[in-house]
């Protein structure tokens, strides 16, 4: 079971952190939807290194506290276009940002305004 939290309303240039805790299979992916958009990859951990859509690098970090069994995206420089639902996800197949996964959260709302 995954769960995420800490979506919310940012200003452009602003800063959130989203969270996502699981029980059992660990979370390594995180996913975006914006409306009328596919679902698409926005980081995950991949080996022992990480990957990041073009759009987000530099800006966006992921992360995990093994201990908590949290996983993080801590989201900085935020702009109008990141606005979405985030998603996390675990126990997935094909390349990083495939969202062939079988265990997803429900979703946090991310708006950049």
């Amino acid at each position: 079971q995954l769960v995420e939290s800490g979506g919310g309303t940012a200003q452009p240039g602003r800063s959130l952190r989203l969270s996502c805790t699981d029980s059992g299979t660990a979370a390594n992916r995180w996913f975006r939807q914006a409306p009328g958009k596919e679902r698409e990859g926005v980081a995950a951990f991949w080996g022992v290194s990480e990957r990041y859509a073009d759009s987000v690098k530099g800006r966006f970090t992921i992360s995990r506290d093994a201990r908590k069994n949290i996983m993080y995206l801590q989201m900085s420089g935020l702009k109008p276009e990141d606005t979405a639902i985030y998603y996390c996800a675990a126990l997935c197949r094909g390349q990083w940002d495939s969202p062939d996964c079988t265990y997803w959260g429900q979703g946090t709302q991310v708006t950049v305004s």
